[in-house]
């Protein structure tokens, strides 16, 4: 068996190559103006494709939004969403009746299943400072025979999730088992609720100068770095000042350092192993899956619309917290 950690590299594109189970991961990082008092860009738009505005002008981007950046409604079927809003706010609203805000480091969990539509708006509260925004959106494969969950959503609160620091490292655990800490507070159709797929998010910051060794993990499981913020990493014995992913061999200790500081994530997991038919917003494992998706939403659009816009945000003086589809309201402790 080979020492070296490192089985694949390359170049971090949009979006970030991922390994089964997950389908791929978006990686946003946008410095926002000051907010305007319909909570967009106080600065003009001018010269901007909106409604598909992917250029970072200026050092943001509307997205699919006109007024307040993001994406507003649009569907989903047969996977899952992981959203770390590390900086800045999320307006979430969906076709169930749920809605929230969340961000500066909560986590929302949500199984598309059957059939969603939701909104995940960017509002820029601060009138008179720039908003960062700082986010991932990983996507999380299900199972055929998860394809057709009922959908659900749930928040995993910054004050919540479990953080290990040692010898200048940091380890954020969005979910699974890091050392002797874990964290296994997810949806409960994820493929990751059964903990023999050894499913983890792991978002790791190393101070100048420190190492971390990842455990091995076990055979046949799946697990991909990506460095994305510093300037230089190290794998073992290789050495990079490049942004990039690895994969890595499973049954191999990997200790990752830095000479000047670095931020990366972890994904692992044992695969589904499923012929994944993806078709934008829809993941399923045949085509007539797919024509039988494209058929349910246009005949019932996943439930419709409850909301008076697409790109529904709650007010400026609304803080973070979630109103679940049966009411039930919860804020961070």
């Amino acid at each position: 068996m080979t020492s070296n950690p490192i089985k694949k590299s390359g170049s971090l594109g949009f979006p970030w190559q991922t390994q089964d189970p997950f389908l791929f991961c978006v990686y946003h990082h946008d410095m926002y103006p000051a907010g305007d008092d319909h909570l967009g860009p106080k600065e003009g738009l001018g010269g901007r494709m909106l409604g598909s505005d992917f250029e970072k002008k200026n050092g943001f981007r509307m997205y699919h939004g006109k007024v307040v950046p993001g994406f507003p409604a649009h569907p989903h079927r047969g996977f899952e969403t992981i959203t770390i809003a590390e900086k800045g706010l999320v307006d979430h609203a969906d076709s169930l009746g749920a809605t929230g805000r969340f961000g500066n480091g909560d986590v929302q969990w949500m199984t598309a299943g059957k059939g969603v539509q939701h909104s995940e708006m960017f509002p820029l509260l601060n009138q008179e400072e720039k908003n960062e925004l700082l986010l991932f959106q990983i996507w999380l494969n299900l199972p055929s025979y998860k394809k057709m969950a009922e959908p659900h959503y749930k928040m995993l609160w910054n004050e919540a999730i479990p953080v290990i620091e040692k010898d200048g490292a940091k380890v954020k655990l969005v979910y699974g088992r890091f050392e002797n800490t874990e964290q296994v507070d997810c949806a409960p159709d994820s493929w990751a609720a059964e903990e023999e797929n050894q499913v983890g998010v792991f978002m790791i910051s190393l101070n100048p100068g420190s190492r971390l060794l990842l455990p091995m993990q076990k055979s046949g499981v799946n697990r991909s770095l990506f460095f994305y913020e510093g300037n230089d990493l190290a794998l073992g014995s290789e050495e990079t000042d490049q942004h990039k992913y690895f994969e890595l061999h499973d049954g191999v200790n990997c200790e990752i350092s830095t000479k000047y500081g670095a931020k990366v994530l972890v994904l692992q997991g044992k695969p589904i192993k499923e012929k994944v038919v993806q078709q934008g917003p829809f993941v399923m494992n045949t085509e007539k899956e797919i024509n039988d998706t494209l058929y349910d939403f246009q005949m019932n659009g996943f439930g419709g619309w409850p909301w008076p816009r697409p790109d529904f945000v709650h007010g400026r003086e609304k803080g973070r917290f979630a109103q679940y589809a049966n009411g039930e309201v919860e804020n961070p402790a």
